[in-house]
C-alpha cells in the first residue's frame, strides 16, 4: 500500500501549488527571518528604563556637588557604557549632555534620540505588515487561477469526473493555505513586536517628562539661590 503521508510532503505540496508557491516561499522565508532577527534584537538589547532614569536623575539634580548624587560626568560616563545594549541609555545620555540647554531646546533633543531609539526597535515592522497582505493576496490569487484551471478542465472533458479538477482544486486550496499561515505568523509577530515597543515608548516619555520636569526645578532653585546671594 503507497505511504499517503509522502503524498503530503512539503516538496509535494509545493508541486501542487504551482507557480504561485514560489512568491510564497519567498514570503515565508523573509517573514521568519524578519521575526528571528526582531526578536534577537529585543533580547539582545535591555527595554529597562526605572534604574536608569533613577541614576540619571541623581545626576542632573546635581548643583556642583553638593547634592550627593553623581556628577554629571560620572552620569554620562556611566550611560555611555550602558548605550551598546540599553537603549533608553541613549535618550538619557542626550538628556545629561544637553542638560544646559533651555527646557524647549532639552526636549527636542531628547525628542530626537527617542525618535532614533523607537524607530530601532521598530525596524522592519512596515515588512512584517506588507507581508501580512501581499501573502494572503497571492495565496487568493492561486486560488483564482486554481479555480481556472479546474474549470477549463471540465471544460474540456466529454466525461466530468472528480479526478479532473482535482489538481485545479488542489492548487487553489495550497496556495490559500500557505498565504494564510504566513499571514498569520507576519500578523502575530508584528502585534507582540508593537505591543513592546508601544510600551518602551509610553514608559520612556513617562520617564523623559518627568526628568525634564526635575531638571527644570533643580534649575530654577539654584538660579533662585544664587539670585538671593
Amino acid at each position: 500500500m503507497e505511504d499517503s503521508s509522502a503524498a503530503f510532503s512539503f516538496m509535494e505540496l509545493f508541486r501542487m501549488g504551482g507557480i504561485l508557491m514560489w512568491p510564497l516561499l519567498f514570503f515565508s522565508i523573509a517573514t521568519v527571518a524578519i521575526t528571528v532577527e526582531r526578536a534577537v534584537f529585543l533580547v539582545y538589547h535591555d527595554l529597562a528604563i526605572s534604574s536608569l532614569a533613577e541614576k540619571a536623575a541623581a545626576a542632573l539634580a546635581v548643583d556642583g556637588g553638593g547634592s550627593g548624587g553623581i556628577s554629571a560626568a560620572e552620569a554620562q560616563a556611566f550611560l555611555e557604557s550602558q548605550s551598546r545594549r540599553t537603549i533608553a541609555a541613549r535618550v538619557f545620555l542626550a538628556m545629561v549632555k544637553h542638560s544646559a540647554l533651555s527646557e524647549r531646546r532639552l526636549e527636542k533633543a531628547v525628542e530626537i534620540e527617542a525618535v532614533r531609539s523607537i524607530s530601532s526597535i521598530e525596524s522592519g515592522f512596515n515588512l512584517l505588515t506588507s507581508l501580512a497582505s501581499l501573502a494572503p493576496l497571492t495565496g487568493f490569487l492561486g486560488t483564482v487561477t486554481g479555480m481556472i484551471s479546474a474549470f477549463r478542465s471540465i471544460a474540456e472533458a466529454a466525461e466530468v469526473n472528480a479526478q479532473i479538477v482535482a489538481g485545479g482544486i488542489y492548487e487553489a486550496l495550497v496556495t490559500t493555505v500557505f498565504g494564510l499561515i504566513i499571514a498569520i505568523v507576519a500578523m502575530s509577530a508584528h502585534s507582540i513586536f508593537t505591543s513592546i515597543s508601544d510600551k518602551f515608548a509610553s514608559e520612556l516619555e513617562i520617564a523623559c517628562s518627568g526628568l525634564i520636569v526635575r531638571l527644570c526645578e533643580s534649575r530654577a532653585t539654584r538660579e533662585a539661590a544664587g539670585n538671593e546671594q
